[in-house]
């Protein structure tokens, strides 16, 4: 690991100072994710300012929305009574994250800027885009069982490990930040970006922005809602596929639907097109399958990761006969 500055901010506005005058400077927490990646080499920083004092870490809720401070830890999130039980999908996804020992230290602002990665990213010895823009992706004719079938290009197939930032896009949540010029806010839908032919950009934050929370909008869904993660072990690995889903019937018919699937695309996916085919229609065996069959409409498989295209629409049908009366 190279040599790197270190400062402890005192207030927000200060750490966003430090940052946006330092260059290739960057934030640090709970450091679960970038400590491991400038040991590894896969990047690195001149200067880290520590946010760990501040005041961002409160969750708490109104009568429209759940607010989650950036600095809160993912086991305080998951455990917290309200998101326990009017936000299920969202403490489920915590819970099915990482090990208990990281929930502990790990923050959400952290989680959701996890760089969307692959072993070849670690790996100094291989071409990858992310880690050096221009040197080509070793997954697209390498070992890509892990990778995605949905939204990538010919410069990165790798997926997004966040699983809570799934659940987040299926409830439409917003990221706020504060940079050198204020304040903004930008929806999750938004927040991640396709790779494109800049995969090393993952999403719009400008130099020196910090989050700062997240809001999640209460809705007729958030109360009925599931995740499930399919994965290779038990604890500390990430999504083969993942599904976020929050449902609302009246009788066998659907009302409304928010769905995100997770492990298959190269952001947090959710396509519109998947909950449409659900909505207004018995929830039952042939809508659910119609649905799946419209989310793999354009998948794009490679040889190691076939499978996910059927996987996925396995585990739509799963969580959905969770929720509801299938048949």
């Amino acid at each position: 690991m190279r040599a790197f500055g270190y400062t402890i901010a005192g207030s927000p506005a200060e750490a966003v100072r430090i940052a946006a005058r330092i260059p290739n400077s960057t934030f640090v927490a709970g450091g679960t994710d970038l400590l491991n990646r400038m040991r590894d080499g896969a990047e690195s920083h001149e200067h880290l300012v520590d946010v760990n004092g501040l005041d961002l870490d409160d969750v708490s809720a109104d009568s429209g929305t759940l607010h989650i401070g950036a600095l809160a830890r993912m086991r305080q999130v998951a455990e917290h009574p309200t998101v326990r039980r009017e936000f299920p999908v969202v403490a489920e996804a915590l819970l099915a994250s990482a090990s208990p020992q990281v929930r502990n230290m790990a923050a959400i602002g952290g989680n959701l800027l996890q760089r969307t990665r692959c072993g070849y990213f670690r790996d100094a010895h291989a071409a990858c885009n992310k880690r050096v823009p221009g040197s080509g992706c070793s997954a697209l004719e390498g070992h890509n069982r892990s990778h995605a079938i949905l939204g990538g290009s010919d410069h990165c197939i790798a997926t997004h490990p966040s699983d809570l930032a799934v659940a987040l896009t299926a409830l439409d949540a917003t990221v706020h930040l504060l940079g050198p010029d204020g304040e903004r806010s930008v929806p999750i839908s938004e927040f991640y970006l396709l790779p494109g032919s800049t995969p090393e950009r993952e999403t719009p934050m400008r130099p020196g922005e910090l989050i700062t929370r997240v809001d999640v909008p209460r809705t007729s869904v958030t109360a009925r809602s599931r995740y499930l993660k399919l994965r290779d072990r038990a604890t500390f690995e990430f999504a083969v596929v993942s599904v976020a889903a929050a449902l609302r019937n009246r009788g066998r018919v659907v009302q409304d639907v928010r769905l995100a699937f997770g492990g298959v695309g190269t952001r947090p996916w959710r396509d519109t097109r998947v909950e449409a085919a659900l909505r207004g229609r018995p929830l039952s065996r042939h809508t659910i399958a119609r649905a799946g069959r419209t989310l793999v409409r354009d998948a794009k498989p490679y040889e190691g990761n076939e499978f996910k295209v059927e996987l996925v629409q396995r585990a739509l049908e799963s969580v959905l006969g969770a929720l509801g009366d299938v048949r």
